[in-house]
């Protein structure tokens, strides 16, 4: 039973390549939906059924993320706003995955989130901050929250609580900021710190 979302971009300029690519048998990629720029809506494999849309990674302390989510598709290159009918379309997906699979917000993830280091999408262009209004994606918390010293072993129990796989320090970071801080750089911050601190108090704990 599908217990997670996760959600991709094509990075190819049509949705008809990318529709195309995925029914592709050579491609070795499927995902159970896919949406235009124009909000239109495909669905290529069934919900229940396994679509190899996440390959190697992992949340919550689990791998082999693709027998337990479902993987959304959405045109779009990577260097482009996320088109208004895309994200109406997404909306209501979502709304009703949701609610079919009992899937809360906090398992609503980003491609990146799950392959750190790996995968960057869907990217620094998406509006998490739309889903979470809405209840459709874990919120980040504000930007003030409590920043706290920077702390390598603090900050990776948090990752871990929040769901993030292992890997270096660095590509954590990497992750963690496109997710919940896009336009931060630089090394480990006080402001990192309270945003993870934050969010991994708020969350269930998952295994190390």
């Amino acid at each position: 039973m599908p217990e997670l979302i996760v959600l991709h971009y094509t990075a190819m300029p049509s949705c008809a390549g990318a529709r195309d690519w995925l029914c592709n048998p050579a491609s070795e990629v499927s995902a159970h939906y896919l949406i235009d720029r124009d909000g239109t809506l495909i669905q290529m494999v069934d919900e229940p059924m396994r679509a190899w849309h996440a390959g190697a990674g992992a949340w919550g302390g689990q791998g082999d993320v693709n027998s337990r989510s479902i993987g959304i598709e959405m045109a779009n290159t990577g260097a482009e706003p996320f088109s208004e009918p895309l994200m109406a379309t997404l909306v209501t997906l979502l709304e009703g995955l949701m609610a079919r699979w009992s899937i809360p917000a906090q398992n609503v993830i980003a491609h990146s989130d799950m392959a750190p280091g790996r995968k960057i999408d869907p990217g620094a262009h998406f509006d998490w901050t739309r889903l979470a209004r809405q209840g459709l994606a874990q919120p980040t918390p504000t930007p003030n929250a409590a920043p706290q010293p920077p702390d390598a072993e603090r900050f990776t129990q948090a990752l871990t609580q929040i769901g993030y796989p292992e890997a270096a320090l660095a590509t954590r970071l990497d992750a963690f900021r496109l997710r919940h801080a896009p336009r931060a750089i630089g090394p480990l911050s006080a402001t990192d710190m309270g945003l993870a601190t934050a969010l991994a108090s708020s969350l269930p704990k998952y295994p190390n």
